[in-house]
């Protein structure tokens, strides 16, 4: 009797159990929602960042006027 051949499988990451999870207990519809949601906190921390350095510019523009 031969023992069965023994298959190299990949573990799965942490990042793809909960993705997995994530598409078994959300709908299509909530997933895309939160995705855009988190799309738009990187853009919004993106504008954020953009403003502070405009910010410093001003800033360093204007004392050297003075």
């Amino acid at each position: 009797m031969q023992a069965a051949p023994v298959r190299a499988t990949a573990i799965p990451s942490f990042t793809d159990a909960l993705r997995a999870i994530e598409s078994l207990l959300m709908s299509g519809g909530q997933r895309t929602a939160r995705q855009n949601a988190w799309t738009s906190v990187l853009e919004d921390r993106r504008r954020a960042k953009a403003r502070v350095e405009a910010q410093r510019v001003f800033e360093s523009a204007a004392s050297s006027r003075s």
